[in-house]
């Protein structure tokens, strides 16, 4: 199988490691593949100075942006197209929502065999305004007729698609987003990282790995933050990420005079992000917009409990009293409940940690991703009559 998989940026995110270990995987099974993406700017990072895989062979294509543009929308179809047509790749897996609408038009229109999609997250959701949401899903209508398979990192996101008359029920299947899961499950805490970042490992830790963003709930946490620090006043908040948010944090942190509550490392590296949730007690995750938290997986796998919102995948990881709490979305006084909850009951942590680990080891696992991508890549093929 020749195999490109396309995603509009690589930056540090959940999406971009996903399609990153699935190449790492196809290389090590032998198989010939490229990544196609655009260009990678802004404080998120750029994921491809930070992981490198030997032998992937990476085309820039400079029109795909992340922006909606039409000018260059129209120019990275045709340059898609030429790519696809000048490939004769077998297989083209889409991710994101931009690469994905444009992508798999250009696929079709090159002929290429077997044309694939994985939705991370929804394009569309309760927090944006109804044209928005309308235009995304029309988009989403529209691209769907030109793939054969709708991958979803977590069920919800089938069920989403689905009512919004997205594609077919038979064109779905669910592929957790695997990881590398191996450094969490292993992580212990680092005293010496402990005093770099100046955390005192006999106080309790919050922690929340996210892009400093809208949408990625950190106004929950502030508003939470005061009640939590009342009831235990020497908890400290491990805020783990970089983003366009950064400023205005600090400076509301600031003046809620809780500066010395809570810890902002910046962007970092996620071959070291183990090390970082290894000192947390519990991990929050308050994201209103979510496809599958792959923060809350490494967390469990950890032995970490983790909150979040009944929205998207979260409830397909974080179980009710078992590996943490799930909160009505945007509720922060019960995220601040929880939180206390937790912190107050040690054993209680300990109980939900070991649940959580032993639970996302067996279905988490990047090779398992893989596997499952390539076993159905091989199944569509056939269908087609290409092997």
């Amino acid at each position: 199988m020749k195999i490109c998989h396309v995603i509009t940026r690589m930056i540090v995110g959940g999406a971009q490691e996903n399609t990153l270990l699935s190449l790492k995987g196809h290389l090590e099974h032998g198989y010939e593949c490229a990544l196609v993406t655009g260009p990678t700017t802004g404080p998120e990072g750029r994921l491809l100075d930070e992981i490198k895989i030997p032998d992937l062979r990476v085309i820039i294509d400079s029109n795909l942006h992340r922006e909606i543009n039409p000018i260059f929308d129209i120019l990275a179809y045709f340059s898609l197209k030429k790519i696809f047509k000048a490939e004769k790749f077998d297989i083209v897996h889409t991710h994101s929502s931009k690469a994905g609408v444009i992508a798999r038009v250009a696929a079709d229109h090159a002929n290429i065999p077997v044309i694939v999609h994985t939705v991370h997250g929804p394009s569309f959701h309760n927090y944006q305004s109804y044209w928005k949401n309308r235009l995304y899903i029309v988009a989403e209508q529209f691209a769907a007729k030109y793939s054969i398979r709708m991958y979803t990192v977590a069920n919800a996101m089938s069920t989403a698609y689905l009512d919004n008359k997205i594609g077919k029920k038979e064109n779905y299947k669910t592929v957790y987003s695997g990881m590398d899961l191996d450094p969490f499950l292993r992580s212990e805490k680092s005293p010496d990282l402990a005093r770099k970042l100046g955390i005192d490992l006999n106080r309790p830790v919050v922690g929340k790995v996210a892009r400093l963003f809208e949408l990625k709930g950190y106004d929950y946490l502030l508003k939470a933050a005061p009640f939590i620090v009342k009831k235990i006043p020497d908890v400290q908040f491990l805020i783990v990420g970089d983003g366009i948010l950064k400023d205005f944090l600090y400076n509301q942190v600031k003046e809620m005079n809780l500066t010395n509550n809570f810890i902002f490392t910046g962007l970092v590296d996620p071959k070291v992000i183990h090390n970082y949730i290894a000192l947390m007690d519990i991990l929050v995750h308050l994201s209103l917009r979510e496809g599958l938290p792959r923060s809350v997986v490494q967390a469990l796998a950890s032995g970490k409990p983790a909150i979040g919102f009944e929205l998207d995948g979260t409830p397909e990881v974080i179980f009710n009293d078992k590996t943490g709490y799930i909160c009505n979305p945007g509720d922060y006084k019960q995220v601040g409940d929880a939180v206390v909850k937790l912190l107050t009951a040690p054993e209680k942590m300990a109980i939900m940690g070991n649940y959580g680990k032993e639970f996302v080891e067996k279905r988490w696992d990047w090779k398992i991703m893989v596997n499952e991508l390539e076993n159905d890549y091989k199944m569509l093929l056939k269908r087609s009559n290409i092997i």
